[in-house]
Formats: structure tokens, sequence, C-alpha cells
């Protein structure tokens, strides 16, 4: 065999060997809101398949739209646990003789990985139904948290919410004010499908404190304020939809008590409509209700990630100390 032939064959290998190195170096930051599941084909198209399905799949709370709560990739179990690289989580479901439930966090991808390893499939079903919740926790503080590390990268200037609100508060550029009252800022980013905004207003605290249904108040608040957000017809202001109840919640942001609101907005007297996330926090500092609110409007199918996208902004506020 001379040189010439064996350099041609050494060539497909040492193109490969590049190849993965450059895979390997270039840096993969996954889809939001997107798991990967490895379990067996025929775990996968039964009562187990069913019961990860229903729980990591179920729709979204609170969109115009049916969503999923995450777009769920199903990888055979003979394939190596490493080889799926294009999601932040990964959740391995296997029948195995040892009984087992495992979280494995990394920097590298995937961030989570969750072993759900059991005897039989009821037992596998029983793991499923008991880790389910914890394990969206993660995958959604996760998501949360490289969704805010993104922001970081170019934020909007801070000055003008710190100086009314005295709050920091990391909102990617892209957003412009709209509407800048006394008590009142109203930011909007236009996107290729719509457009995403965020509000800002506040109330004395005792004004609030004697209401009794906190709900219909948080309501009856946004609609006072959806005066100020109006279509292009006369007579269209923002209101909170009444075909849907709002999903309400106690929460604790910044280190303090809140209420989370989910729900649809609608124009008065026309079309538009979309998801709302409103977070009511109580700041007894400075003796004020705070209220962040995001929204958007978006036709293509796009609103689980544009909220989520909104949350992660809105749970990165904190509050200047006096």
């Amino acid at each position: 065999m001379n040189k010439t032939h064996f350099l041609l064959l050494l060539l497909p290998f040492f193109l490969i060997s590049c190849f993965k190195g450059e895979k390997q170096n270039d840096p993969v930051s996954g889809k939001t809101n997107t798991i990967s599941i490895i379990i067996d084909d025929q775990l996968w198209y039964g009562e187990v398949g069913d019961s990860i399905r229903n729980k990591f799949a179920s729709p979204v709370l609170g969109l115009t739209q049916e969503e999923p709560l995450f777009t769920i990739n199903q990888y055979p179990a003979r394939l190596l646990e490493g080889f799926v690289t294009d999601s932040r989580s990964i959740i391995v479901v296997k029948k195995t003789a040892a009984e087992k439930f495992e979280i494995i966090h990394s920097k590298d991808l995937p961030h989570n990985t969750f072993r759900i390893y059991e005897k039989s499939v009821d037992d596998l079903i029983c793991s499923i139904e008991d880790n389910s919740a914890e394990i969206i926790r993660q995958i959604r503080n996760s998501e949360i948290q490289k969704l805010q590390e993104d922001n970081r990268k170019s934020l909007l200037n801070p000055a003008i919410l710190k100086n009314k609100f005295h709050i920091n508060i990391e909102i990617p550029i892209g957003y412009e004010y709209m509407l800048h009252k006394k008590n009142f800022i109203w930011l909007k980013k236009e996107i290729i499908s719509g457009n995403t905004s965020l509000l800002f207003y506040q109330i004395p605290l005792r004004n609030f404190e004697k209401k009794k249904d906190i709900v219909n108040s948080i309501v009856r608040m946004r609609d006072s304020v959806g005066r100020y957000i109006k279509g292009r017809e006369p007579n269209t202001p923002m209101i909170t939809s009444e075909a849907y109840a709002p999903y309400f919640s106690k929460v604790t942001l910044d280190k303090k008590d809140a209420f989370e609101t989910k729900g649809t907005w609608e124009l008065k007297n026309d079309f538009m409509a979309g998801p709302f996330i409103n977070y009511a926090i109580v700041d007894k500092m400075y003796n004020r209700l705070l209220v962040i609110e995001g929204f958007c409007y978006s036709p293509s199918n796009q609103e689980r990630d544009l909220m989520l996208e909104l949350e992660a902004i809105i749970k990165s506020v904190k509050v200047e100390k006096r």
C-alpha cells in the first residue's frame, strides 16, 4: 500500500475526529421547556408512558391555546444516556432489579438527569406519581435560571424603574417604555409572532389589607389599570377575561409574601386576547402593594415559552433597602 492510499484511508477518520471535536466545543443550550425521556418503547406505549405524558405533557393552565407543560422527546433505553444532548433535562425510566430515584445536577448538558428505576410497571407508575411534582419544580427552576442568565448578557437601563419603584429587575433589551405615569409604567417588546408586555404599579398597603376577597381585589385592580392599555378602536380597554377563572396561589418573591394570579386578558369590544401572570408583592418596608405583571399576545401558539420568559424577568426583582 503506497502513501497516497494510506492517507486516503486516514482522511475520513481525521474528519470525523475534527467534527466531534467541534461538536464538543460548540456550546449547546437546549430548547426551552423541552425534556428527553429515555425509556423502552414497550413501556412508553403502555401505562408507564401514559403516566409520564399525563404529568409532563398536561395542558398549561391560563393559556388561551392548549399547549403541553413540556415538549417531550422519547428515546429508547438502549441509547446511552449521554447521547441525548439537546435537552437541558433528561428523565430515565427503567424496569430493573434495583429500585432507585436519583437526581443528578450538572453544569453541562443535560443540566438535570432524573433516574426512575423500579422492579415493575406498577412501581414505576407509583414512583412517577410520587416524584413528578419535584421533577417539574426543578426543571422549571432550571429553565428560569437559564433565561435569567441569558437576559443578563444585555439588560435595559434600570434607572427609571429603580427611581420610581425602588427596585432592581433584570429586563433584557428590546423592551420600550410605552406609558409612564405617577404610579404606573408599561413596557412592551415587539416580536415576530406578536408582543410581550410588563406592567409595574403600586398602591398603599392599607388599601389592600382592608380587602377580604383577595382574588377579586387583584382582578379589579388590574382591570382598573387596564384602561391604559387599549386597542385601536374606542372603548377597548384591557380587562380580565370572564370566560376563565384566574388561578391563584400564595408564593414568596424576593423573600416577601406575594400573590400569584394567572389568567387570560382580553380587549373589551375587540378580538385580541392572551395570557397574563400577575404578582402582587406585600412590601411592608415601603408600606405598599407592589404589582408586577407580564402578559403577551401571540396568535402563533408560542404562549407557553413567552410566559416563562416573562416569569423569569419578574422573579429577578429585588426591592431596594431603605
